[in-house]
Protein backbone atom coordinates (compact mmCIF):
# COMPACT_ATOMS: atom_id res chain seq x y z
CA UNK A 1 0.00 0.00 0.00
CA UNK A 2 1.41 3.44 -0.82
CA UNK A 3 1.72 5.67 2.03
CA UNK A 4 1.23 9.71 1.90
CA UNK A 5 4.60 11.38 2.29
CA UNK A 6 4.89 14.05 4.88
CA UNK A 7 5.90 17.50 3.61
CA UNK A 8 7.55 20.56 4.63
CA UNK A 9 6.83 22.09 6.79
CA UNK A 10 5.42 19.39 9.12
CA UNK A 11 6.66 19.25 12.61
CA UNK A 12 6.79 15.78 12.48
CA UNK A 13 10.10 16.03 10.14
CA UNK A 14 11.97 18.02 12.97
CA UNK A 15 11.41 15.49 15.81
CA UNK A 16 14.34 12.70 16.76
CA UNK A 17 12.37 8.81 16.00
CA UNK A 18 12.24 5.72 18.62
CA UNK A 19 14.38 2.90 18.45
CA UNK A 20 12.54 -0.33 17.56
CA UNK A 21 12.48 -2.34 20.17
CA UNK A 22 10.87 -5.48 18.59
CA UNK A 23 10.55 -6.52 14.75
CA UNK A 24 6.98 -7.48 14.45
CA UNK A 25 4.68 -8.28 11.55
CA UNK A 26 3.28 -4.78 12.00
CA UNK A 27 6.81 -3.61 11.51
CA UNK A 28 7.81 -5.63 8.73
CA UNK A 29 4.28 -4.43 6.67
CA UNK A 30 5.13 -0.83 7.50
CA UNK A 31 8.73 -1.62 5.56
CA UNK A 32 6.63 -3.43 2.37
CA UNK A 33 4.83 -0.26 2.54
CA UNK A 34 7.44 2.68 2.60
CA UNK A 35 9.46 0.63 -0.37
CA UNK A 36 6.08 0.63 -2.65
CA UNK A 37 5.65 4.34 -1.36
CA UNK A 38 9.65 4.98 -2.12
CA UNK A 39 9.24 3.35 -5.77
CA UNK A 40 5.64 4.98 -6.46
CA UNK A 41 7.41 8.44 -5.88
CA UNK A 42 10.24 7.71 -8.00
CA UNK A 43 13.05 7.95 -4.62
CA UNK A 44 15.86 6.33 -3.76
CA UNK A 45 15.45 6.36 0.14
CA UNK A 46 12.38 7.03 2.60
CA UNK A 47 12.73 7.24 6.38
CA UNK A 48 9.58 6.09 8.55
CA UNK A 49 8.77 9.93 9.92
CA UNK A 50 8.35 10.57 6.31
CA UNK A 51 5.43 8.78 5.92
CA UNK A 52 4.52 9.68 9.52
CA UNK A 53 5.57 6.71 11.92
CA UNK A 54 8.48 8.14 14.59
CA UNK A 55 10.81 4.82 14.35
CA UNK A 56 14.05 4.55 13.45
CA UNK A 57 13.38 2.78 10.22
CA UNK A 58 14.57 3.65 6.38
CA UNK A 59 14.26 1.99 3.19
CA UNK A 60 16.60 2.89 0.24
CA UNK A 61 17.38 1.52 -3.35
CA UNK A 62 20.64 3.06 -4.92
CA UNK A 63 18.99 1.95 -8.22
CA UNK A 64 15.53 4.36 -6.95
CA UNK A 65 14.15 5.74 -9.86
CA UNK A 66 14.72 2.89 -12.07
CA UNK A 67 12.48 0.79 -10.36
CA UNK A 68 12.53 -1.97 -8.16
CA UNK A 69 16.54 -3.77 -8.35
CA UNK A 70 18.06 -4.28 -5.23
CA UNK A 71 15.22 -2.61 -2.06
CA UNK A 72 16.54 -2.68 1.53
CA UNK A 73 15.38 -1.50 4.75
CA UNK A 74 17.64 -0.74 7.64
CA UNK A 75 16.50 -0.78 11.24
CA UNK A 76 18.11 1.44 14.16
CA UNK A 77 21.04 2.61 11.45
CA UNK A 78 23.62 4.50 12.92
CA UNK A 79 26.42 5.70 11.42
CA UNK A 80 29.92 4.36 13.26
CA UNK A 81 32.50 5.91 10.78
CA UNK A 82 33.09 8.46 7.93
CA UNK A 83 35.48 9.70 5.56
CA UNK A 84 36.26 12.73 3.26
CA UNK A 85 33.58 14.82 1.83
CA UNK A 86 31.97 15.52 -1.00
CA UNK A 87 29.43 18.30 -2.23
CA UNK A 88 26.67 17.37 -4.59
CA UNK A 89 23.31 18.05 -5.33
CA UNK A 90 20.50 17.05 -3.14
CA UNK A 91 17.04 16.72 -3.02
CA UNK A 92 14.26 15.08 -0.65
CA UNK A 93 10.75 13.45 -1.50
CA UNK A 94 9.28 15.55 1.83
CA UNK A 95 10.32 19.13 0.00
CA UNK A 96 9.34 17.96 -3.72
CA UNK A 97 10.84 20.05 -6.37
CA UNK A 98 13.64 21.78 -4.31
CA UNK A 99 17.47 21.47 -4.29
CA UNK A 100 20.19 22.79 -3.43
CA UNK A 101 24.26 21.67 -3.06
CA UNK A 102 24.96 19.73 0.10
CA UNK A 103 28.59 18.40 1.66
CA UNK A 104 28.18 14.89 2.97
CA UNK A 105 31.23 12.50 4.03
CA UNK A 106 32.33 10.30 0.71
CA UNK A 107 32.17 7.23 2.96
CA UNK A 108 30.68 5.90 5.65
CA UNK A 109 30.24 2.80 7.66
CA UNK A 110 26.41 1.81 9.02
CA UNK A 111 25.77 -0.81 11.37
CA UNK A 112 21.86 -1.16 11.75
CA UNK A 113 19.14 -4.18 11.63
CA UNK A 114 17.66 -6.02 8.85
CA UNK A 115 14.24 -6.96 8.88
CA UNK A 116 14.63 -10.15 10.31
CA UNK A 117 16.91 -8.57 13.32
CA UNK A 118 20.36 -9.86 11.93
CA UNK A 119 23.15 -6.85 12.10
CA UNK A 120 24.11 -5.58 9.32
CA UNK A 121 27.38 -3.55 8.91
CA UNK A 122 27.53 -1.83 5.45
CA UNK A 123 30.56 0.06 3.93
CA UNK A 124 29.07 2.59 1.83
CA UNK A 125 30.52 5.50 -0.88
CA UNK A 126 29.38 7.24 -3.80
CA UNK A 127 25.60 7.81 -3.69
CA UNK A 128 24.85 4.88 -1.53
CA UNK A 129 26.45 6.96 0.76
CA UNK A 130 24.53 10.18 0.36
CA UNK A 131 21.14 8.07 0.59
CA UNK A 132 22.56 6.78 4.07
CA UNK A 133 23.23 9.99 5.41
CA UNK A 134 20.32 11.76 3.95
CA UNK A 135 17.93 9.36 5.38
CA UNK A 136 19.82 8.65 9.21
CA UNK A 137 19.26 12.56 9.14
CA UNK A 138 15.74 12.37 8.88
CA UNK A 139 14.97 9.96 11.56
CA UNK A 140 16.89 12.45 14.00
CA UNK A 141 14.72 15.67 12.85
CA UNK A 142 16.90 16.69 10.64
CA UNK A 143 16.84 17.91 6.47
CA UNK A 144 18.86 18.37 3.77
CA UNK A 145 18.10 22.11 4.30
CA UNK A 146 19.62 22.50 7.69
CA UNK A 147 22.92 21.18 5.68
CA UNK A 148 23.04 24.34 3.53
CA UNK A 149 24.10 27.95 4.11
CA UNK A 150 21.24 30.14 5.58
CA UNK A 151 20.66 32.88 2.69
CA UNK A 152 19.79 29.65 0.27
CA UNK A 153 17.84 27.86 3.14
CA UNK A 154 15.86 31.05 3.43
CA UNK A 155 15.34 30.79 -0.56
CA UNK A 156 13.98 27.92 -0.48
CA UNK A 157 11.72 28.35 2.34
CA UNK A 158 10.21 30.96 0.49
CA UNK A 159 9.96 29.30 -2.24
CA UNK A 160 7.89 27.11 -1.08
CA UNK A 161 5.61 29.64 0.99
CA UNK A 162 5.13 30.85 -2.70
CA UNK A 163 4.28 27.28 -3.86
CA UNK A 164 1.75 26.52 -0.87
CA UNK A 165 0.01 30.07 -1.41
CA UNK A 166 -0.42 29.43 -5.36
CA UNK A 167 -1.51 25.92 -4.71
CA UNK A 168 1.39 24.41 -6.34
CA UNK A 169 2.39 22.66 -3.12
CA UNK A 170 0.66 20.19 -0.54
CA UNK A 171 1.59 20.43 2.52
CA UNK A 172 0.87 16.56 4.42
CA UNK A 173 1.11 16.03 7.97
Amino acid sequence: MTLDIVTFPAESLRRRTERVTEITDEIRALIANMKETMYTAKGYGLAAPQVGKSLRILVLDDNGSRGPQNPRAFINPEIISSEGEILEEEGCLSLPGEWAMVKRFEKVTVKALDENGAELIIEADGQLSRIFQHEIDHLNGILFIDKIPPFKRDTIKKHIKRRIQAGDYAVIA
